[in-house]
């Protein structure tokens, strides 16, 4: 009688793809800004504001958690998809607000680089997050958990070849220490995206 009084289901894939829209954007801005290395305030505000609209997101869906008694799939797996999602998103922030802790005049085409795949990680996380509404697309959902492994093992190539061209090449020890920090921190979105992508794939081989 309990659990046919209690919520069922809840609005789960709504608030996973809430939260997609926001990393993307979070991605997009953060692609640009590293890209066009101008208007940098402008940029970071849009990231923060979408930071933290991502926020509220995750605060909802961990509520919702709590109070739905049958969940569409495992009750952890909720948990940890929406709390990987939104350390992308922190990555993305943490990003712009080096830029100006550092005081960056310039960035690397390297940096650019591992922004623009961050930036293609994100959208396709997005992609398959919208997936998971139907499980059975097992073989679409999992081609693109695929892809996102590729680009992380891109993104660590990038990652290296930056570092010891960096260190053979930069005269200057503090810009050795900021870029190291920056590329460091963008490799580290596409290693979250995989993790992402590492929840959605047990969470289709478990429910397909």
């Amino acid at each position: 009688m309990l659990g046919r009084l209690m919520p069922r289901e809840g609005n789960f894939f709504k608030l996973f793809n809430a939260h997609a829209e926001y990393i993307v954007e979070g991605s997009r801005e953060l692609a640009t800004m590293i890209g066009g290395f101008s208007e940098l305030d402008a940029h970071a505000q849009r990231i923060d504001a979408a930071e933290r609209a991502a926020d509220k997101v995750t605060h909802d869906c961990i509520t919702l958690l709590h109070k739905t008694f049958i969940t569409p799939f495992d009750r952890d797996q909720i948990h940890q998809l929406i709390t990987t999602m939104d350390d992308i998103l922190d990555l993305i922030q943490d990003v712009a607000e080096s830029v100006a802790l550092y005081d960056l005049r310039s960035v690397t085409p390297e940096a650019k680089q591992l922004a623009e795949i961050c930036q293609m990680c994100c959208e396709r996380v997005k992609t398959v997050v919208g997936l998971l509404t139907n499980v059975k697309r097992s073989e679409a959902i999992l081609r693109l958990c695929e892809e996102i492994d590729r680009l992380e093992s891109d993104a660590d190539r990038v990652m290296r070849a930056a570092l010891s061209k960096l260190f053979r090449e930069e005269n200057d020890l503090r810009q050795v220490m900021k870029m190291r920090v920056i590329y460091d921190l963008l490799e580290t979105i596409t290693d979250r995206c995989e993790d992402v992508a590492n929840v959605v794939e047990g969470i289709v081989l478990e429910n397909s």
